[in-house]
């Protein structure tokens, strides 16, 4: 086990460049299990464990899978099994899309109930509407999830609440499926359109990724192709966010300015300056900065991935600001761990009320799970002091090298191991 820790009060100044999208990479990778034939090369794939943990489920299931620096090349024609049930796959929230994967590949699938980070209820209900109405029977049993159908037929499908997963998955399944499939009120964020890419890539026939509506028509089978995953949007904020507590210029490339506008809006509000040019943005920041109100929303609105990194930023911003998270009941379990560094802050439901303090002192806390960790980090990184963050293994599924991409900027962080 490992541990950050954290010296306080350093400005941050320079340059970072963002990795591939986590919760594209994710999806992409069961994503390439559908093509019986060809290689597919994935660039700008992030180092991150929560990566290395799809890689060894694919290849467990008879995948060959190369990794070299930040691509992978996955030949899925040896793909011998349907079945997913490995520790890997009970650990890991996004193995849920080796369900749509494999259904459209082999008519079937058996995969077991995913985990991840305890955030609050995360039902799978809208995955299982979905495909059952392609036509395909669905059963929980012995703590697997087990799908199968004769042929998948195309549809019309209307999901009940705007789910980034349920639209990957389903769609994921009807690639393959004969006719049309219609997935309204369908997720619309960066990831989405990106899966969606990447499948059109390997001859998928999907339009309207993006917007709340998206069509797409079976085709017969998907081939291998070379694809490059985009930047991540909740990295880049994160950074972002990191620039404006600490005080400093930061840049931050290889970005899509348009995927960070709620973002960049909401700095803008508290008295952060943003330049953005290009596939880059500079955030620069004098600390004084004051507080606002913070909604949590589907794409485009503010990302719920930010929400506990940006608590951090209002604890010590001037004045009151309120954060309604309205995605996920449980996300505010860091909140205990800001106020052992002085933060005030009170919960009422789904709505925190954070009244600005002068300053943070360092202390010994944990990352309750992978945003929170990041939310820790900036803590530690604006608070007197040193601050210890615990339980970093959640930090490293989704943030690859963060200390020294943090440290490159002039922070002051370092892993220890803990005995």
């Amino acid at each position: 086990m490992e541990k950050l820790v954290i010296t306080g009060g350093n400005s941050l100044n320079g340059k970072v460049d963002i990795s591939g999208a986590k919760n594209a990479a994710v999806a992409i990778l069961p994503a390439a299990i559908i093509a019986a034939t060809g290689l597919c090369i994935i660039d700008n794939i992030p180092d991150i464990d929560d990566v290395h943990c799809i890689e060894r489920i694919i290849e467990n299931l008879g995948c060959k899978v190369k990794v070299s620096a930040n691509s992978v090349i996955i030949d899925s024609s040896s793909l011998n099994s349907y079945n997913a049930n490995t520790e890997d796959v009970r650990k890991m929230r996004a193995s849920y899309y080796l369900i749509g994967a494999l259904l459209a590949r082999f008519k079937k699938a058996r995969v077991e109930m995913p985990g991840g980070c305890a955030i609050g209820v995360r039902p799978i209900d809208q995955h299982i509407k979905g495909f059952e109405a392609l036509g395909a029977k669905v059963t929980i049993e012995h703590g697997s999830v087990f799908v199968e159908a004769e042929k998948l037929i195309g549809t019309n499908i209307f999901f009940d609440v705007v789910s980034v997963g349920a639209t990957i998955n389903v769609m994921l399944a009807a690639t393959l499926a004969e006719g049309t499939t219609v997935l309204e009120n369908a997720a619309k964020e960066p990831h989405v359109v990106d899966v969606a890419n990447f499948l059109n890539s390997m001859g998928a026939n999907i339009k309207g990724a993006g917007t709340d509506i998206i069509r797409i028509t079976g085709v017969e089978e998907l081939t291998g192709c070379s694809y490059s995953v985009i930047p991540d949007q909740i990295e880049a904020g994160t950074y972002m966010i990191a620039a404006a507590a600490c005080g400093g210029e930061v840049t931050i490339n290889n970005v899509i300015p348009k995927h960070l506008e709620s973002i960049s809006a909401k700095l803008i509000e508290m008295g952060v300056e943003i330049f953005e040019n290009g596939d880059s943005v500079t955030v620069k920041s004098n600390k004084n900065l004051k507080g606002v109100n913070v909604k949590t929303l589907p794409y485009p609105g503010f990302p719920t991935d930010v929400q506990q990194p940006m608590s951090t930023l209002l604890c010590i911003s001037e004045g009151r600001s309120l954060i309604n998270e309205s995605i996920w009941e449980s996300r505010f379990k860091h909140i205990d761990e800001l106020k052992k560094m002085g933060a005030n802050v009170k919960l009422e439901g789904r709505t925190a009320i954070i009244d600005g303090v002068d300053r943070l002192t360092g202390a010994i806390v944990k990352a309750t799970d992978l945003r929170a960790g990041a939310a820790m980090i900036i803590a530690g990184l604006v608070a007197e002091g040193n601050t210890e963050v615990l339980d970093i293994e959640h930090i490293d599924r989704g943030y690859p090298h963060i200390e020294n991409k943090f440290n490159a900027l002039g922070a002051h962080i370092t892993r220890v191991s803990i005995k």
